[in-house]
C-alpha cells in the first residue's frame, strides 16, 4: 500500500450522482450520531446529488431505520434505505421462488418475508435454509437450523457476512459469526446474499438509473463495503471512525480508492 490511497484527490466527488452510505460505524455508532453527518448529508444534496442508505443489518425493518434517523433529527423515508433483507427477498425470488423456507431471523425480518410472499415452514418442512442477523436468537434456532443441514442437501443462504455490529459499548456477534459457528458444527457454509456481493449496487443504480462511473459507496468495512464497490466496479471510500484500522488496510486485498478518518473530511 502506497500514501497515494491517502493523498488522491477527492475533487471527483462532487461530480457523483449517487452515494451509497453504509450507517453503523460510518454515520453513527449506536446511539451517537457523529458530529458531521448532517453537514454531510446536506452536503450531498447540495451537490444535487442523492444518497441511500444500504445496511446488511436485517434485523431491524426499514420502519425502525427511519424511527432511528428521525431521533437524529434526520428526516428520511423508505425510498432512502436499502437493505440485506431487501436484497434477500429479491434473490429468493428469483432463485428459489417456490422454496419452503426454514429462516433464522428477527419478528420484524419474518414479517418482511412473508409480506413478499416468501413461504416460510418449520425445519421439518423446509428445503432452503436462510440464516440472518438475529437478535432474538434462541438455542433452539441453532438446534434446528444444525439438524436441518445436517439431514438435508439443500440450499443454504444467509443475509450477510458481516463478523460483528457497532454497538455502544463496542461490538456484538453479527450474521457472520453465526453462519461460522454453525460452519463448525455441520460443516456447511452459507452463500452469502448482502454485501460484498454487488447486487445491492447494481440493483440501486440501475433503480435511478445512474451510470456507475457516477456512483461511490462509503463505508467502514473492507471485507463488506469496500469489496461490495470493488465486485460492482464503483468507486469506494473507506473512512475509519467504525470497523477497519489502518493496520487492516495495509493486510487487505480490498483496497477503496480513497480513506479518509471520517466523513467530515469529504465536506469540501
Amino acid at each position: 500500500m502506497t500514501l497515494d490511497i491517502f493523498n488522491r484527490s477527492l475533487d471527483i466527488i462532487k461530480t457523483k450522482k449517487l452515494f451509497l452510505l453504509d450507517q453503523d460505524g460510518t454515520l453513527y455508532n449506536g446511539s451517537a450520531l457523529f458530529p458531521q453527518t448532517k453537514d454531510f448529508l446536506n452536503y450531498i444534496k447540495g451537490l444535487g446529488a442523492r444518497y441511500i442508505f444500504i445496511t446488511n443489518n436485517s434485523s431491524q425493518s426499514v420502519a425502525s431505520y427511519m424511527q432511528r434517523m428521525n431521533a437524529f433529527g434526520i428526516k428520511t423515508s423508505a425510498n432512502d434505505f436499502f437493505t440485506s433483507t431487501e436484497a434477500t427477498i429479491i434473490f429468493l425470488k428469483k432463485h428459489y421462488p417456490k422454496a419452503k423456507v426454514f429462516a433464522v431471523g428477527t419478528t420484524s425480518f419474518l414479517e418482511a418475508l412473508k409480506k413478499e410472499g416468501i413461504q416460510l415452514v418449520s425445519s421439518v418442512e423446509a428445503d432452503c435454509a436462510l440464516l440472518a442477523y438475529d437478535r432474538e436468537l434462541t438455542y433452539q434456532k441453532l438446534i434446528d437450523l444444525c439438524e436441518l443441514l445436517s439431514t438435508k442437501d439443500i440450499p443454504y443462504l444467509a443475509t450477510n457476512p458481516d463478523w460483528v455490529c457497532p454497538i455502544d459499548f463496542g461490538y456484538i456477534p453479527d450474521c457472520g459469526s453465526f453462519a461460522f459457528m454453525i460452519e463448525k458444527a455441520t460443516g456447511k457454509k452459507p452463500y452469502f446474499i448482502g454485501k460484498p456481493q454487488p447486487d445491492m449496487i447494481e440493483i440501486i443504480a440501475n433503480k435511478y438509473q445512474i451510470q456507475k462511473k457516477d456512483v461511490v459507496v462509503i463505508g467502514d468495512r473492507l471485507y463488506t463495503d469496500i469489496q461490495s464497490a470493488i465486485n460492482a466496479k464503483v468507486d469506494s471510500i473507506l473512512v475509519l471512525s467504525g470497523e477497519a484500522s489502518l493496520d487492516d488496510l495495509k493486510e487487505s486485498s480490498s483496497q477503496p480508492t480513497w480513506v479518509v478518518n471520517s466523513i467530515g473530511e469529504l465536506i469540501t
